[in-house]
């Protein structure tokens, strides 16, 4: 079977701390964030793998959702407090916000659509959250 892999990338503006963190992550701080999705798979009866406007519709609405955001664990009552009383947006994870569970949570959202299209065979989030670290996961649909 002969298999394509296609990407998009997307941008956005966040900010989160890490509770636990020794060091100065532990205090508020932004990034610039970047994803690329990656998605594998045979091509369809247009030979495409999927159509770029399906993987923006599918992606852009949590973008849109952490743009300019506070991405805050659930543990974080402090912050999220602090957020919700003084009306800044915030956008609540159920685990600490490293990268590395980031790219777990937004495939536990994104793959339940992508298993719609029957020729897709695995999907990737890489999570960057500087332009020389990420962290990445691979699942097969």
């Amino acid at each position: 079977m002969v298999t394509t892999k296609i990407a998009k990338e997307f941008k956005w503006e966040m900010s989160h701390r890490l509770s636990f963190h020794e060091g100065p992550c532990k205090n508020v701080h932004g990034h610039t964030y970047r994803m690329v999705v990656e998605i594998e798979g045979t091509l369809d009866q247009n030979s495409m793998v999927l159509d770029y406007y399906h993987v923006e519709r599918i992606i852009r609405p949590m973008i849109n959702k952490l743009d300019h955001a506070f991405l805050c664990d659930e543990d974080d009552d402090l912050m999220i407090n602090f957020l919700n009383e003084n009306g800044f947006k915030l956008h609540i994870m159920p685990t600490v916000t490293t990268a590395e569970n980031m790219v777990s949570y937004f495939l536990d959202i994104f793959a339940p659509e992508f298993k719609k299209f029957d020729n897709i065979l695995s999907l990737k989030v890489r999570v960057l959250e500087t332009e020389d670290v990420y962290a990445e996961r691979t699942i097969k649909l």
